[in-house]
């Protein structure tokens, strides 16, 4: 499948190293320097993943990672940073990142994260439920249709990132059921994913201001304390 990849790295050297190697694992590749022209380049084409580095000049990469999904952009966003501590990943995924690399890194690794990201693209066009009746599903008043790939909440459209429609989708269709961080990673994320499990905390917050009346008292998405998370169709009353 021709992949179509935006990179957004100021540093000339860098991104031209970026984007030999991302060229290796898609079709076509563009290079942006500057934020603001970047934020413009991202929402006025189609692409299958962008690559944001967080330091730049114009917008940083929070504040484009922040509009792309406030725009209902839902491409997967892998984002570079020499920022290694908890509060700044934490920051990273709360904007809508997907993934997060650390700089320095390997470029082997690096590789394997992007390939693992247009995978996941490839899977969220492509994939249809085996059988036509369970393409929508209604659990109280959420219901996903993973064909149209919409979620509405009491008939009310939610707007939702990729991620945050499959993790949704995946509550929706175990009602009642408990899972942890690790198996919901192991689920929605794939078992390749090497990320952190507080990406499903910061996931299910998101999840939570969307589809809660009061998300600091959440009713559907509950924390089961000690083991992980469950959905209520009815509301946790």
């Amino acid at each position: 499948m021709n992949h179509r990849v935006l990179i957004v790295e100021d540093d000339p050297d860098i991104g031209a190293l970026l984007r030999l190697h991302v060229a290796e694992c898609a079709g076509e590749v563009r290079l942006e320097s500057n934020g603001t022209r970047a934020l413009l380049v991202a929402q006025a084409g189609s692409w299958d993943l962008i690559v944001l580095d967080w330091l730049l000049p114009g917008l940083d990469g929070i504040s484009i990672c922040r509009q792309l999904r406030a725009s209902q952009h839902r491409e997967p966003i892998l984002l570079l940073t020499s920022r290694t501590g908890e509060r700044e990943r934490v920051l990273g995924l709360d904007a809508g990142a997907d993934d997060y690399v650390a700089k320095p890194f390997g470029m082997a690794e690096f590789k394997a994260r992007i390939r693992a990201q247009l995978r996941r693209s490839d899977q969220l066009r492509l994939a249809i439920p085996p059988r036509a009746e369970s393409a929508a599903v209604q659990a109280g008043p959420i219901r996903v249709d993973s064909i149209a790939r919409v979620a509405t909440a009491a008939d009310r459209s939610i707007a939702l990132t990729g991620r945050e429609f499959d993790l949704l989708a995946f509550f929706v269709r175990h009602p009642g059921r408990v899972f942890t961080r690790e198996q919901l990673l192991g689920v929605v994320w794939g078992a390749g994913f090497e990320g952190y499990e507080y990406t499903v905390n910061s996931h299910i917050n998101r999840l939570r201001t969307k589809i809660e009346a009061t998300p600091s008292k959440p009713a559907h998405i509950v924390t089961v304390w000690g083991v992980g998370y469950r959905f209520e169709p009815r509301g946790n009353t």
